[in-house]
């Protein structure tokens, strides 16, 4: 593959963005699990994804939060794969609190290949291929060497979790005095880019849908970071889990998780 290829791909993630920019007051559709929701646009730029990126990879199989394409299947193993989040951080884009984010992973044989994460908002395109680093519109990023103490964190409350909403909290007490303060943005791929681009230290959530974590995972480990489970596993990049991520100065788990 390319760089050609990755170029389209930004190409489709920035008509994304722009699809949702233009969005007035979406409609809006509750899913399983507390505000768990989902506008006529999440739908919209989903189908809008699937189409063009037909057109670049018409042998590519397709995993989307949308439209009930959102189980990892036995032949998402194989060949390519694009995972989709066509709005990450759609309670944010409901209420008009930034950032939301278009999310392309790409996976090649159940591995991560590509990974573009579009803010509209900003105009900021995170994107990296495997090997390749990780870029912020085509400069090159890395994760920051500042130790924790010395950092921001981030964390996600898993919102549609109930049963995971003390543990998130507890966690999070614990790890307000070790770093200098603590973010919450509403998005996960965006956490990621930001401790990606040197922005946060360390970002955790106890549960995140693939789609949530397939790009902007590639794209933190592109730029020095270590990604694992709440218990220092590896990601499967097959489904959900829970997610830390650290930047290259956070050289060890935190006590916090222990």
């Amino acid at each position: 593959m390319n760089t050609m290829i990755i170029d389209k791909i930004q190409d489709v993630a920035r008509d994304a963005g722009a699809i949702m920019i233009s969005a007035k007051r979406p409609k809006i559709m509750e899913k399983s699990g507390h505000a768990n929701f989902c506008t006529e646009i999440d739908e919209k730029i989903q189908a809008f994804l699937i189409e063009k990126l037909k057109e670049i990879l018409p042998e590519a199989n397709f995993l989307g939060e949308e439209d009930g394409q959102d189980v990892f299947t036995s032949k998402m193993e194989s060949g390519f794969c694009f995972v989709l989040d066509p709005i990450d951080g759609t309670s944010n884009f409901i209420y008009s609190y930034r950032p939301s984010v278009v999310s392309i992973g790409l996976l090649l044989d159940g591995k991560p290949y590509i990974g573009v994460v579009y803010n509209p908002f900003d105009d900021m395109m995170f994107y990296a291929k495997k090997g390749e680093g990780a870029f912020l519109n085509d400069e090159k990023i890395m994760s920051s060497e500042f130790p924790l103490k010395d950092s921001l964190a981030s964390f996600g409350t898993a919102p549609y979790y109930e049963e995971l909403r003390d543990k998130s909290f507890e966690i999070a007490k614990k790890l307000l005095p070790l770093c200098v303060d603590l973010r919450r943005s509403g998005t996960a791929a965006w956490d990621m880019c930001c401790v990606a681009v040197g922005r946060c230290g360390l970002y955790f959530e106890m549960k995140v849908q693939l789609w949530d974590y397939a790009a902007a995972a590639l794209i933190a480990m592109e730029a020095g970071c270590t990604l694992t489970d709440i218990e220092g596993k590896e990601l499967s990049f097959k489904g959900a889990t829970s997610c830390i991520c650290r930047s290259r100065g956070v050289k060890e788990m935190p006590s916090c998780f222990e």
